[in-house]
């Protein structure tokens, strides 16, 4: 057993000196010495009279070409903003002439089908005509008019939950909510389904490019109304739905309106014309058999030199 040396007898033991490591003294004193040291001199030694007389103007020298260098940012600044609202505003006015062309150039698109479609119904014989109307109304190519629901959704008010005041997630409309609906709407028997006018076919997108909602490549903004033509049950259908208790849920959670109505007469317009695309036969097939020539679309095994026209469909 090793002896008590004599000095420590009686020590208290809280009061024992243990050498400092290298971390604890950094948070302990991470002033470096040498600042303290300059502050005690500067409280024991009196600066000099030049020091003194030349440290005010100096300072207000500083503060003044900092104060002119602020005062001509701020006038650069101010240059240049009527030169953003102008352009701002130049890009504001082409985007929503290119919007009125195109509504213009739809409209003269939706006369010149209806005028092929009469022309075409002189030529044909009466069986011929109605069953191609029905086709082109099963296909979504056709105006159809019919008893139906429409479900409405827009964009809540705030990202914050109306009881508890906390974030609930996003209150916004996504795409995949629209998504859902339209399925839930087909599934439920729905013959024709429009978004905001825009008539979904086999082909037809649902897409989000940032903050935008494209159908079939064209915007749309909330409130989203899903326009659906179907049989009388097709409301309580899609009531009972997966799709609609998750919309219903998150619009108790965030605010995000949803409702869901049966309406009768309804419209919906028929969808733009498909761009068709084939395949040709090589003029001079290969010895190989592959012999096709200036395919442009994808073959069975998802090859080919260009997506499809719609993106992919659901």
């Amino acid at each position: 057993m090793t002896a008590t040396p004599p000095q420590d007898k009686g020590r208290d033991p809280s009061a024992r000196v243990y050498a400092p490591d290298f971390l604890t003294e950094l948070f302990r004193n991470p002033l470096d010495p040498g600042y303290a040291d300059a502050a005690a001199r500067r409280a024991t030694v009196s600066p000099s009279r030049l020091r003194r007389v030349l440290g005010r103007p100096v300072s207000v020298v500083v503060l003044l070409v900092i104060g002119f260098l602020f005062a001509v940012a701020y006038r650069e600044t101010m240059a240049e903003e009527p030169g953003r609202a102008k352009a701002r505003a130049g890009l504001i006015a082409e985007i929503k002439q290119r919007e009125a062309e195109t509504d213009r150039l739809t409209a003269r698109a939706d006369q010149l089908r209806e005028e092929v479609g009469r022309q075409r119904d002189a030529a044909l014989s009466g069986s011929q005509a109605s069953r191609l109307r029905n086709l082109e109304a099963g296909t979504g190519l056709g105006r159809v008019r019919g008893d139906g629901v429409v479900v409405r959704l827009a964009d809540a008010p705030r990202d914050q939950d109306a009881v508890t005041g906390a974030d609930a997630g996003p209150s916004r409309v996504l795409y995949s909510d629209l998504q859902k609906v339209a399925n839930a709407l087909w599934a439920a028997g729905a013959e024709a389904v429009a978004v905001n006018g825009q008539r979904l076919t086999a082909t037809s997108t649902i897409r989000s490019a940032g903050e935008a909602i494209l159908v079939d490549y064209r915007p749309v903004t909330s409130p989203y109304e899903v326009t659906a033509i179907g049989p009388g049950s097709m409301r309580d259908r899609f009531d009972d739905s997966r799709a609609a208790d998750l919309m219903r849920d998150v619009a108790r959670t965030t605010g995000l309106s949803f409702g869901v109505k049966e309406e009768d007469g309804l419209t919906l317009p028929a969808a733009p014309q498909p761009r068709l695309r084939y395949a040709e036969p090589s003029v001079s097939p290969s010895p190989s058999g592959s012999g096709v020539a200036g395919s442009t679309s994808p073959g069975p095994s998802g090859s080919g030199s260009s997506p499809s026209p719609s993106g992919g469909g659901r």
